[in-house]
Parts: C-alpha cells; structure tokens; sequence
C-alpha cells in the first residue's frame, strides 16, 4: 500500500497540465490582520459549477469559519478527494443541487469534505472533544487551513494512522461499511463480489467483508490486480479479460460500486436469494447521473426471490468510531494511492475522475 506523493513529472501522465492555481493579488493583500478585520485562511475557493477543476477552483484567502455551540473549528492537515467531490463541484447530476447543495452557485466554500486533523477550538455545548485533539471526520469546505464541524460527524483519529491515511476514510470507507455490513448483511461463509474494488470505497469494501469472514472476489482492470491481493482479497477479476457475470459464478452478495452493467446482467451474477447492493455507477446523465439502475433494483425487488437495492449513505459520529476500531485493530487500512498539496487540488481531482488511482486520493494542507 504505497504513499506516493506526486512529483510535477509524475501528474504528466494524466494528460493535464500540473499548474498550481494562484491567489489573486487582492487575495495575497490580506495577509497582514488588523484590527477589526475578518481574520483569514487559506483555501480552496468555489465560486461557480463546472466541469473543469482549472476553471472553477482556485486558491485563496476566505474568512476563518466561525463555529456554533455545539461545533469544532478543525485545523485541517489533510483532507481527500473521491467521486462526491467532483459532483458537488460540478453540480452534476441536477438533484444533487436540491440536496442542498446550492440551486445556481455552490453554497459551501469548496467541494472538499473528508478532512482529518487537530481541534482548534470548541464550542460552549461541546464536552466530547478538546483543543489538541486529533480527529477525522465530515466537514463542508474541508479543502481549507481550517473547518467547522459538528459533533455529529467527527470522532478520534485511529492513534495508528497518519492524517493523510486518516482524511481519506470519513466519506469512502463510511459507504464501504454501510454497503457491507448494513446493505449487504455480508457473513461469514458468504461468498461476495465487489465490482470497483480498487477505487476509493472498493478497497475499503475489500477490507470490511473480510472482517466479516467472507469470501472475498474483487474485480478491477489489469494494472490494479497487485493492489486487491495485497489488501486481502480472496480472488481478483480483471473485467477486461474475463465475464464476471458469466452465469456459472455465483455470489451471495454483490456490490455494484463503479459498474455500469444493467441489473439484469448483475442477478446473473447472484444466488437465488443473493443481495445486489447498487452502491454507485457513472453515466453522462445530467439529471439521472447513471441513479436509473438503482430506481430499476428498486422497483424489481418485490417482484424476484433476490433482494435488490441501492442505499443512501448515512453521515454520522457512530459509524466513523466503528471505523476507527477496525482500523485500530488492524482489520482495515487506507490505501493512499497519492498526495497533492492544497494548491493542486485540481490535478488531485483529475486523476481520481481519470480512472488512474489505485485507493485513495489525499490532499495535505
């Protein structure tokens, strides 16, 4: 599980120039305080939708949040990129708008959101966290020297982690775990398929339904097969060989991650009264965004003898503790592909959305 962190030859290979994105000369201005003025930070700025990080991003000076009663300012060491990112970014599919993301501009200062780093400062209704803690957990804005976030989504770093290790698990690993161990009731004996198991959640997934005991298959392009054995997967699938839903294969869980199949392909692929776990699938869908194949499990289920869903991921304070002790005990741990520094924020998103990480982006602040 290699940390390796990019060097300006390295981002060349994605085929995207590996300039930082500057402050503007009145954002630099604002370094000295005085008094009465708004104190600052550096961050990510996200003024508009787009598809092109270059163009909607950029580095900046924004006013230090400030927090409420029952809120933690975080001083961000490292936070990480994943497919949500550049969603909320792009503002795409259109629902995601609704979900209260922003209607015509986004509403938070960046698309960042995992973070992990040391508690600042607390508010006067918080009693579970303290100055100089080291903790993980969901912000909005978290591409940022700074963060305000809620008790609610935050819990204690794993004390055997780094912080980069650390920011990349709130969001990816959240869903990873939710997908096994609540959507796919994955047990021991059991026999699951994960299909995307090299990206940002399906190594997590990986990790997770082999502390269950299952029986562990991974499917993955060529070049990422390495990776699947070395996080513990029992067989691993290179979907650019062979069929994996040839019929004869059979599984009493699958989960879809990054798959675009049609679920008639996918129940091919199950027991008779085997789990389909839709957990994500990227179209060119403006309004849909690829979410017709989970309407489609939905609506099917109740009419064939296989459970067939989708799920929306919970955010919450509990799931990251049972996170942290899987990670503690050994039984996880984050596959950071890469780092990027806060300023190329934009390259770190172009090599996630490219197909070329192997795990997890991470970006150190």
């Amino acid at each position: 599980m290699m940390n390796r962190t990019a060097q300006g030859p390295e981002r060349h290979r994605s085929g995207h120039a590996p300039s930082p994105m500057p402050a503007s000369r009145s954002d630099s201005s604002a370094t000295t305080p005085t008094p009465g003025a708004v104190e600052t930070m550096t961050a990510i700025v996200h003024g508009a939708y787009g598809t092109a990080p270059e163009a909607v991003l950029r580095l900046a000076q924004a006013p230090k949040p400030e927090i409420g009663d029952d809120e933690v300012l975080v001083r961000v060491h490292a936070a990480s990129v994943d497919r949500g990112t550049w969603h909320i970014m792009a503002g795409l599919p259109y629902p995601i708008r609704i979900a209260g993301f922003g209607l015509r501009k986004p509403k938070h200062l960046n698309p960042g959101r995992s973070l992990a780093g040391t508690v600042e400062a607390v508010g006067s209704d918080v009693t579970s966290f303290a100055p100089g803690d080291a903790v993980f957990g969901i912000a909005d804005g978290s591409f940022a020297q700074y963060a305000r976030v809620g008790i609610d989504k935050l819990a204690a770093k794993p004390a055997n982690v780094s912080f980069e290790e650390a920011a990349t698990v709130p969001i990816s690993a959240l869903t990873a775990l939710q997908a096994v161990r609540d959507q796919g009731r994955a047990k021991k004996g059991q026999k699951v398929l994960i299909i995307g198991a090299s990206g940002g959640v399906g190594s997590f997934a990986v990790q997770i339904a082999k502390s269950s005991g299952a029986d562990v298959t991974g499917v993955c392009s060529t070049g990422k097969m390495t990776l699947l054995r070395a996080i513990g997967a029992d067989h691993v699938i290179d979907y650019t060989r062979d069929d994996v839903v040839d019929g004869v294969h059979r599984y009493d869980v699958v989960l879809d991650i990054a798959g675009n199949r049609p679920v008639s392909d996918l129940r091919r692929a199950l027991t008779p009264d085997g789990t389909l776990v839709i957990v994500g699938g990227e179209t060119d869908g403006r309004w849909l965004g690829g979410t017709h194949r989970q309407i489609g499990a939905i609506v099917l289920s109740p009419l064939v003898s296989q459970k067939l869903g989708t799920f929306i991921s919970s955010e919450n304070a509990a799931d990251l503790v049972a996170l942290r002790e899987l990670i503690e005990a050994g039984a996880v741990k984050p596959v950071v592909d890469r780092s990027y520094p806060l300023s190329d924020v934009a390259a770190a998103i172009h090599h996630l959305v490219d197909g070329h990480a192997h795990g997890k982006v991470a970006i150190t602040v």
